[in-house]
């Protein structure tokens, strides 16, 4: 613990195909090309059947991942929601305590669940695709309300004329949410990966992030809060698992899903059941 803390937290996620491997790699060499060493932590999503993943990222940033200054580590994403792996928080200390300047994060995706992320990083980036019908999630609450900047990717070619539209009107919609409580006014630019233009764009924006809320004294509480946070999940997470060793509390358990199966119970009074029976396990240990 003693070790960490000092680098920067950049958490990355958009909706597939945005290009969010392609761009990280292109951001990761330029971070390395400025004398950055940098760690890349990618989830990749566990079927619900076979419970496998492909954890084929490295094949996907092959110039990166051959890169001496940088680090690329893919995990699963096994059941656990939020866009991130049961271990990501502790994977993010260990690679500070290596010495990593910037510790990128890359979810599964973009959804209603991808917020987990957002409770363990400095910079929270989504990364848009103009032209693909995307301009509408402008005007939606959800993950948009807590991003820090948005990228539209794939600007080049004949694609950015729409990148340029994109952007307007993803500022514009950005400016309808409430301030943030760090006082940061969400940025929108664009960036393409194949030509490299906009990428160092994207690196003074955040460095200026960074700069402000480290003035401000935001950054450090920001992370001291996300600290508690994680307390919390982690006691949720091992009383769980006490749960389990109980003595015959899966019997219970069975039961109690049996009975609200068949609706005999509602799920409220099964839980109770449960919540009394865990009770009486500590009680008699």
């Amino acid at each position: 613990m003693p070790h960490t803390g000092n680098s920067f937290r950049l958490g990355i996620t958009g909706a597939p195909g945005v290009g969010k491997s392609t761009f990280i790699e292109a951001f990761g060499k330029y971070l390395t090309d400025q004398g950055k060493k940098i760690a890349v932590l990618t989830i990749d999503p566990s079927s619900q059947l076979t419970k496998g993943s492909i954890l084929g990222d490295k094949t996907r940033m092959e110039a990166l991942s051959k890169n001496p200054m940088a680090f690329i580590r893919p995990t699963a994403s096994g059941n656990i929601l939020g866009g991130v792996s049961n271990k990501t928080r502790e994977v993010i200390l260990l690679c500070e305590a290596s010495g990593y300047d910037v510790i990128m994060i890359e979810t599964v995706g973009v959804g209603q669940s991808e917020v987990a992320v957002k409770n363990m990083v400095d910079f929270f980036l989504l990364l848009m695709l103009a032209g693909a019908g995307d301009e509408l999630q402008g005007i939606k609450k959800g993950i948009m309300e807590m991003t820090d900047a948005i990228v539209i990717t794939k600007a080049d070619g004949d694609n950015i004329i729409h990148a340029a539209k994109a952007q307007a009107e993803y500022q514009y919609a950005l400016h309808l949410y409430p301030e943030s409580t760090s006082g940061w006014l969400p940025k929108v630019v664009t960036a393409s990966a194949y030509t490299g233009k906009g990428i160092d764009d994207v690196w003074k924006m955040i460095a200026d992030y960074q700069n402000r809320t480290t003035t401000s004294g935001f950054l450090k509480q920001n992370r001291s809060a996300q600290h508690v946070a994680w307390l919390h999940a982690c006691f949720d997470q091992l009383l769980k698992s006490d749960l389990q060793r109980l003595k015959n509390f899966q019997s219970t358990l069975k039961k109690m899903e049996h009975d609200v199966a068949d609706q005999k119970l509602s799920a409220y009074a099964a839980a109770q059941n449960l919540l009394d029976a865990y009770y009486a396990a500590i009680k008699n240990q």
